[in-house]
C-alpha cells in the first residue's frame, strides 16, 4: 500500500466516524425534542380535561359596560368594593382562581363580606376594549387573570398582577388573603 492509499483510507474513516457522532448527536437532539413536545402535549391535554371540569363564570355576550355601572350602584349601597376579575373561560389560570374563591370558605367569606366580585370577559368574542381602556388595559401589561378593584364609587384604586398570588399549579391562600385584606 502507499501513503494515497493509506491517507484516503485514514481520511475515509474519520469522515465515517464524525459522520457516526454527528448522526448520534443529531439522534440524542431529536430526542429530547421529541420527548419534550410530548410532554407539553400531555400537560396540555392534563390542562384541557381540568378546564372541562371547572365552573365557567365569564359571559362573553354581556353588556360589562352596562353590568359595572350596576356593580357602583350596588357597592354605594352596600359599602363595599369591587374585584373585577379580568380573564375569559378560555384561560385555566382565571377558572383556577374563580374555583379557589369559590372552594376555600375562608377566602370566599372575605369576599362576599367585602366586595362585589365580577369576571370581566376578554375573549376573541368580546374583548371588552373600552372597558379594559378605562383601567389602562392591564391584561396587557401582566396577561390573564388580572384583578381590578374598584371603590364603591367605581374608582379604581388598585390593578393586581396574579402571577405574585400563584403557588405551584394554583394560588397561596396566605397571598390571596393578604390581597383581598388589602382592599376591602
Amino acid at each position: 500500500m502507499n501513503i494515497k492509499n493509506i491517507s484516503a483510507i485514514a481520511l475515509t474513516v474519520l469522515l465515517w466516524s464524525a459522520c457516526t457522532k454527528n448522526t448520534e448527536a443529531d439522534k440524542t437532539v431529536k430526542d429530547v425534542e421529541v420527548a419534550d413536545s410530548t410532554v407539553a402535549a400531555t400537560e396540555k391535554m392534563k390542562a384541557e380535561a381540568e378546564k372541562g371540569k371547572l365552573p365557567k363564570p365569564y359571559r362573553p355576550e354581556e353588556d360589562a359596560e352596562a353590568r359595572i355601572a350596576e356593580l357602583i350602584a350596588q357597592a354605594q349601597k352596600e359599602d363595599k368594593n369591587i374585584i373585577m376579575q379580568a380573564g375569559g373561560n378560555w384561560c385555566i389560570w382565571c377558572l383556577r382562581f374563580n374555583n379557589y374563591i369559590h372552594t376555600t370558605p375562608e377566602l370566599k367569606s372575605l369576599v362576599d363580606e367585602n366586595y362585589l366580585y365580577y369576571h370581566l370577559n376578554y375573549s376573541p368574542e368580546n374583548k371588552n376594549e373600552e372597558v379594559f381602556s378605562k383601567y389602562g388595559n392591564p391584561g396587557e401589561k401582566y396577561g390573564y387573570p388580572v384583578f381590578i378593584v374598584l371603590d364603591k364609587n367605581g374608582k379604581l384604586i388598585h390593578t393586581q398582577d396574579s402571577a405574585v398570588l400563584e403557588e405551584g399549579k394554583g394560588y397561596s391562600k396566605d397571598k390571596v388573603m393578604a390581597f383581598l385584606d388589602k382592599w376591602k
